[in-house]
């Protein structure tokens, strides 16, 4: 079993770095391999709605994005992380998450591969980028991991966050849980398959004149 782990920061030893490493060492210890994948240092632009994926299964910018799309098809889970810039999450980790929920949304089943988020802030906003990584996932039918706390550390450096032990705390509660659901899911998949998806009805309102 694997979860694909998504660092949204351009600071790869920072705050969000730190409580990721909190969350992955805990799965490996619960017998979960991890596999990081590095975007806040790439260029990511957004998503066009140009289409093009719908044609031909993946995005039409060949970046990381399409290089990230078949690990997420074989991973059992994702954990996104994100500081927080302006009580939101940053421009490339939202821009590569549109683009990688749309642009697999023909080619990837992602029904109960579980997601998680973790966020870093030295103060506030936490909550509402937690929020905005948590809508990709109830989109997906996929089961968000919850903890003992919203999934976040706080500090201005990764010294800092060694500071925030219930941050850490969080982490590593978030590790364990995800682990065991995996592992449930894992279990009930072979027993029973995954819960049918419908999605023949979209509704749209059009208006006349």
């Amino acid at each position: 079993m694997k979860i694909l782990v998504i660092n949204g920061s351009p600071h790869l030893n920072g705050c969000t770095d730190r409580g990721l490493r909190e969350v992955e060492k805990t799965l490996e210890v619960n017998g979960i391999e991890t596999e990081r994948i590095n975007i806040g240092n790439k260029d990511i632009r957004g998503c066009i709605g140009c289409n093009f994926c719908r044609e031909h299964g993946r995005c039409v910018f060949n970046d990381i994005v399409n290089e990230t799309a078949p690990k997420f098809a074989q991973a059992d889970g994702l954990i996104v992380g994100s500081p927080v810039y302006y009580a939101g999450c940053n421009g490339q980790a939202l821009s590569f998450l549109d683009r990688l929920f749309y642009s697999t949304s023909g080619t990837i089943d992602k029904t109960m591969k579980v997601g998680a988020a973790v966020i870093s802030s030295r103060r506030a906003g936490s909550t509402s980028a937690f929020d905005e990584i948590n809508k990709y996932f109830t989109i997906s039918a996929m089961p968000i991991v919850s903890s003992t706390y919203w999934n976040e550390v706080h500090g201005f450096t990764a010294e800092d966050v060694e500071d925030d032990l219930e941050g850490l705390q969080t982490m590593r509660n978030l590790g364990r849980n995800m682990a065991f659901l995996v592992k449930a899911i894992g279990y009930a998949r072979q027993a029973v398959g995954t819960p049918e998806q419908e999605r023949t009805s979209f509704t749209s309102f059009h208006t006349e004149g």
